[in-house]
């Protein structure tokens, strides 16, 4: 994969200049309407770090040096062990992060500090898409997925969940986790075929150069990675918006219609 194939049409979509004038209220657009920005000119961590306390209340993460930024690189030991694959090198399946809590982070800000030589392509999935495919195509999977005993995530320790979730104000938020960590119900598990290859169909390459980044909510867009080469280096922040920033989820008719009448016109 080319750095420009994948560095397309996503980043410009969603992008917003940090530079100019009323950034900060099309970030805060942008994360409700879409639940996701692009950005750049975040160059080193103190950066990263600045962006992060305008939009999150940072929460540590068991990886997260003191600052509460996590350092994801190839650490070249944790090769095996469950749950730490993302500081590896390998491939990730996609994933809304902390899924094994009860309230996993809403906001996840990530920035690169340097490409791999080949490979590490982020791939991130709109989860509202993904509802709305297997709502047209196995409406017995999105019965069965929003279930709330759907799976076990985070393993013994963590918590029964759906994978779809219908709030009481009829809104959407989605939780998954594909690897070894997760325990599904017996009928759910024939289901997962369809909702991996919903996902694929669905999937979004971006592979990010230094200084750029995206801010993406938790608990709409599922992310994934590339194997990859080289000393790769990103920035990590979770937390929760400020401010009532983000609704919870998004509003099923609004996100439910728009994503129907693409996958009926494509």
């Amino acid at each position: 994969m080319s750095r420009t194939a994948a560095h397309s049409d996503l980043f410009a979509e969603h992008y917003v200049d940090l530079r100019a004038e009323g950034a900060a209220a099309r970030v805060a657009a942008g994360l409700r309407e879409r639940g996701l920005v692009t950005l750049d000119g975040l160059n080193g961590r103190a950066a990263v770090l600045e962006l992060a306390a305008r939009y999150l209340d940072v929460t540590p993460h068991r990886d997260s040096d003191p600052d509460g930024l996590t350092v994801l690189h190839n650490t070249h030991q944790h090769a095996g062990r469950s749950g730490f694959a993302g500081l590896g090198s390998g491939s990730l399946s996609p994933h809304t992060e902390r899924s094994g809590l009860l309230f996993p982070p809403r906001l996840m800000l990530v920035a690169c500090a340097r490409p791999a030589e080949e490979g590490g392509a982020s791939l991130l999935t709109d989860g509202h898409m993904v509802y709305a495919d297997l709502a047209l195509s196995h409406p017995d999977a999105v019965e069965a997925l929003s279930e709330d005993s759907a799976g076990l995530f985070g393993g013994q320790d963590g918590v029964l969940a759906p994978v779809f979730r219908l709030t009481p104000d009829q809104q959407i938020t989605v939780r998954l986790r594909l690897d070894d960590l997760v325990r599904w119900h017996p009928l759910v598990t024939r289901h997962i075929r369809a909702l991996t290859e919903a996902l694929a169909r669905h999937q979004q390459p971006l592979l990010l150069d230094a200084g750029e980044g995206f801010l993406l909510d938790n608990t709409r867009w599922l992310h994934a990675r590339t194997a990859f080469t080289g000393p790769r280096r990103l920035y990590r922040a979770l937390g929760n918006p400020h401010h009532s920033l983000l609704p919870e989820g998004s509003a099923t008719s609004s996100f439910g219609q728009e994503a129907v009448s693409v996958l009926e016109t494509a």
